[in-house]
């Protein structure tokens, strides 16, 4: 692909070159460049951008709640640079004629060193310890979002879970939204319509778990392109409203080096090694709820009965656990229902890794189908406290993303307990 890219850069096929690099929030910090410049300097040397990017809040201001002495001050004290290097694998044109193309970056201190907050740079360090343990995950996303007009409701005013009729008006929004991804060649497996008003779903192919988590954002991204154009807005809110929600499920199976699938034993029955991989997860499940469920919004999400993912429990072809075994044989995958649509794709997929790898190495026996195991934190400070007890968060993730979480969900907290709302003027006139 490096070859490819650099002759269309050189020939001028491609004109405009956008760098986009993860961030915290589910999202690409992104730079726009000319070809020439990307030819002649970036492929080799890489580009610039303020570290503070992977500290920043919601609002892309820095994050209040980081301490300057901590495992994050050098992200926000000098606001010096990090080096992004494109991963030229990465490559996906992002406009009709082939003349805007994107590339995702690692990031990367001046002196080499990796940028461990970047959640990108997270998975990897994941992915290579448990390469070094002769497993290689195979990983496929769903993610569900909502379609708004522009008065912000939903396209339909009903859901409609695998319908055709009564999703007319989505049509016209859809096709535009099914072009740009097919020319993006992301390998959407399937799309339909959801449970919810305005609700719907794409599903990318099992792939690479860098690949999948990178393809999903892009994917996130062209499908808000798509439809601003019909003036409306892909809504990733975990909890569109009360009693609803859109989830960002993560299938996962297991190969070994020599491409052997390690995930089976026979039919639905897990193989000993996976059932130690699901152990560690369903153990660390509860103190990783800040992974799953990054937003004051999200905690909405977990009270989304009966398809709620906050009771910990595992089930064959039951989507009403946490932790679904589906497909048999050759396609058998765990489906982690834990994660909302507004989780940071790369950080889950981490966290997943070194859960499970945790739990592979210390041989941890599987509960049995359908015991319960406690739950997920079900608010925001329950999910400080469970992270942030016995340092489990930094253990598994590493002091820099674990303090890189706990900043941003006490700013979660702060802004939260800070914003008057609806429902506190509706609880109000109440007492009057």
């Amino acid at each position: 692909m490096d070859v490819d890219l650099r002759r269309s850069l050189s020939a001028g096929a491609i004109e405009t070159v956008l760098l986009v690099v993860p961030d915290a929030h589910s999202r690409f910090a992104a730079v726009e460049l000319d070809h020439r410049f990307v030819e002649e300097e970036v492929l080799g040397g890489g580009y610039g951008l303020c570290g503070y990017v992977f500290a920043w809040d919601v609002h892309r201001d820095t994050l209040s709640t980081v301490d300057p002495s901590g495992p994050l001050g050098r992200y926000v004290t000098k606001f010096g640079d990090v080096r992004m290097h494109p991963d030229a694998a990465t490559a996906v044109p992002l406009s009709a004629d082939g003349r805007t193309w994107a590339l995702v970056c690692d990031v990367e201190w001046p002196d080499g060193e990796p940028v461990e907050a970047s959640p990108r740079q997270a998975l990897t360090a994941q992915l290579s310890q448990l390469e070094l343990a002769g497993l290689i995950p195979s990983i496929g996303i769903e993610h569900e979002f909502v379609l708004l007009d522009g008065d912000g409701k939903p396209l339909t005013s009903h859901g409609g879970d695998y319908a055709l009729g009564g999703t007319e008006r989505l049509q016209p929004v859809l096709r535009d939204v099914r072009a740009a991804l097919a020319n993006a060649e992301l390998g959407a497996e399937s799309a339909r319509a959801e449970c919810h008003p305005g609700q719907y779903e794409i599903v990318l192919r099992h792939r690479d778990a860098l690949a999948a988590c990178d393809d999903v954002l892009l994917q996130q991204w062209i499908v808000r392109t798509a439809v601003a154009e019909h003036g409306v807005t892909a809504s990733y809110l975990a909890a569109p409203a009360a009693g609803q929600g859109s989830s960002g499920h993560v299938h996962l199976s297991l190969s070994r080096l020599d491409g052997k699938q390690a995930s089976a034993a026979c039919g639905t029955v897990l193989s000993p090694l996976f059932g130690q991989f699901l152990a560690g997860v369903l153990r660390d499940a509860r103190a990783l709820t800040p992974i799953w469920a990054p937003t004051w919004n999200s905690y909405v999400r977990l009270r989304t009965a009966p398809f709620s993912p906050r009771v910990l429990r595992w089930g064959i072809d039951d989507r009403t656990a946490s932790v679904r075994v589906a497909g048999s044989g050759a396609s058998l995958r765990l489906e982690f229902r834990f994660p909302g649509a507004d989780a940071q794709p790369h950080l889950v997929v981490a966290a997943l890794l070194a859960a499970g790898r945790a739990g592979i190495e210390e041989k941890l026996p599987l509960p049995a189908a359908d015991q319960v195991l406690g739950s997920l934190a079900a608010t925001p400070w329950e999910a400080l406290q469970a992270f942030t007890g016995n340092g489990r968060g930094a253990e598994l993730l590493g002091e820099e993303v674990a303090a890189q979480q706990v900043a941003l969900l006490e700013a979660e907290i702060d802004a939260g307990c800070s914003a008057v709302t609806d429902w506190q003027r509706t609880r109000g006139a109440l007492r009057s």
